[in-house]
């Protein structure tokens, strides 16, 4: 398939329905007489008066707080300087994993702690805006409408409410080293043959590590057999599917991968894998777009990166999202706030966060740069993205991570029956979704 149209398949077939650092006390212009959140569109949105250029126009005196990860930092300093060199306003920078913003905003968003804007994958929106955290992108609602994929936006919309400034698309794939794989594996039982030839486990040599008691990078064990975490395209609550025939199916391989990578899965993170990999001592590795531009620098003509390997003879099905930004509702500052998440998810914002990192644009306009379609690296993301599901964006999405990341530790470090440990793990996610306390 042509890059061009593998691209294309970012929108389609990525779509959205609808990822931590302990606070420095770092107050980001909003500790003082913070307001109250607001549920609807038309409050704590600013004045909304525009420039001479057609902006809105920052407030006087302000001062803005971002939460970034610490691997794509080296793209928020650059965006930062660029932001302050235009617009005048200071903004401070605090390393917090995306997947931890909204419960550290849910926690200090009151108090004026937060940030005032966010990057969060797009599964995180319905929890956050149902609790009134987050301000509309209705100032640069129609912009960024026109500049981005369409299921994109649709990935940063709630409940009809555009609450996201789209930035990435991404999905898990495998790195792997050239110099150790002469050609990616194909399916998982060539990835064992290779292991049993490569493995050396009193060197701590494996032939693929990746974290194994993390649902995010286990969803192929669920869904490339037939399983799902919730029906209906992710919007069904109540059809739960990460325990039926097909799920299981695809976890015995799961299990299976214990004999070539005999660890814990507590014993495996990403800086214990991240170090054995670019020293060469894991020849494969699945991991996300966010790990590439370090993987580059460290491996460069040695990294190659394809689609993760099928199971039991099935295409894998990796879950996919959007990386997207949005503004705290508490925020004392919401003119600029907007201003930079509009800022930050520009083209040119996308095209940098590309270079830096290797992230995969969602501006149209971006993925057709031939930066963008001439690279190998997101052409090979896209082909993952093309056979990937998009997490749900349903509030319950929030109470499937804490069962499964606690059942597939039980399957791989304990040989836990998978249909056990998945069939208590349902339960305890439907009980979540209904409200029922744990006994």
């Amino acid at each position: 398939m042509k890059m061009k149209k593998m691209l294309a398949l970012i929108a389609s077939l990525s779509m959205v329905v609808s990822f931590t650092a302990c606070s420095s006390g770092s107050k980001g212009g909003n500790s003082e007489s913070a307001p109250a959140p607001a549920n609807q569109t038309t409050e704590n949105t600013g004045d909304g008066t525009k420039t001479a250029e057609g902006e809105i126009a920052p407030e006087e005196g302000a001062e803005l707080l971002i939460w970034e990860s610490r691997e794509e930092r080296v793209f928020a300093d650059e965006l930062i300087k660029q932001f302050e060199a235009k617009y005048g306003v200071k903004v401070k920078i605090e390393e917090v994993a995306p997947t931890d913003q909204i419960g550290r905003l849910t926690q200090d968003g009151s108090a004026g702690l937060a940030a005032d804007v966010l990057i969060v994958p797009h599964d995180h929106i319905g929890n956050a805006a149902t609790s009134g955290l987050l301000l509309a992108n209705d100032v640069f609602e129609e912009e960024t409408k026109k500049n981005n994929t369409e299921l994109s936006i649709l990935g940063a919309t709630f409940d009809g409410v555009l609450y996201g400034y789209p930035r990435a698309a991404e999905t898990p794939a495998l790195y792997y080293n050239k110099s150790l794989v002469k050609e990616a594996p194909k399916s998982f039982e060539d990835v064992i043959a290779f292991s049993k030839t490569f493995n050396d486990v009193k060197k701590k040599k494996y032939g693929i590590m990746w974290e194994t008691g993390n649902m995010y990078f286990n969803y192929p064990f669920i869904a490339s057999g037939g399983g799902y975490l919730f029906g209906d395209n992710g919007t069904n609550k109540d059809d739960i599917g990460v325990n039926n025939a097909g799920a299981l199916e695809s976890l015995k391989v799961y299990q299976s991968l214990k004999e070539i990578l005999p660890i814990n899965s507590g014993d495996i993170n990403p800086d214990v894998k991240r170090g054995l990999f670019t020293a060469g001592d894991i020849a494969m590795d699945i991991n996300g777009p966010w790990e590439l531009a370090g993987y580059k620098a460290a491996l460069g003509d040695k990294l190659g990166v394809a689609p993760v390997p099928t199971i039991a003879g099935k295409k894998a099905v990796t879950f996919s999202g959007i990386k997207i930004y949005v503004v705290n509702s508490f925020t004392k500052y919401p003119n600029a706030a907007k201003l930079f998440a509009h800022f930050a998810s520009s083209k040119e914002a996308q095209l940098l966060l590309n270079e830096k990192v290797g992230s995969v644009p969602t501006n149209l306009e971006a993925l057709e740069t031939e930066q963008v379609k001439n690279d190998e690296f997101v052409s090979a993301f896209a082909a993952q993205i093309a056979s990937s599901q998009p997490m749900p964006s349903i509030p319950e999405m929030s109470n499937a991570w804490a069962p499964l990341n606690a059942a597939f530790p039980e399957i791989w470090d304990s040989g836990k029956d998978p249909k056990e440990a998945m069939d208590k793990a349902a339960t305890q996610i439907k009980d979540l979704n209904n409200g029922v306390s744990a006994e």
